[in-house]
């Protein structure tokens, strides 16, 4: 069986994207388009990795990582931030976060799938 990997991204876009590359290298992906929706997967589906988008609707990614690292049942699943805000401190304001590592936007579609394995070590 692939391990399920949980894209939060609330541009649909950015979601196919991701999808269709991550589908082409066999991993099974799970939308969600906003942190509410991801909660709600991450309750009935078991998660081995989280793509994060900071830039969420309502709560942003970096509360929803918070949120996810606080819960005994979820705090292992390495999560990814994805973002288009590359600033001088911002990846140690992720990190600290509780995300396991960090990719920019545009995502690099050759990068995106070693990244993956990496984080589950394939």
């Amino acid at each position: 069986m692939s391990p399920k990997i949980l894209v939060v991204e609330d541009n649909d876009r950015n979601r196919r994207l991701i999808r269709i590359i991550l589908k082409a290298k066999g991993y099974e992906v799970i939308e969600a388009a906003t942190a509410e929706e991801a909660i709600i997967q991450l309750k009935h589906e078991p998660i081995a990795l989280i793509l994060m988008d900071i830039q969420l609707p309502k709560m942003d990614g970096l509360e929803l990582t918070r949120t996810i690292k606080e819960n005994p049942a979820t705090k292992n699943i390495p999560i990814i931030a994805l973002t288009a805000y590359a600033m001088k401190g911002d990846r140690e304001k992720f990190l600290a976060a509780g995300c396991d590592g960090y990719i920019g936007k545009p995502v690099d579609t050759q990068e995106l799938p070693n990244i993956v394995a990496r984080f589950l070590g394939d």
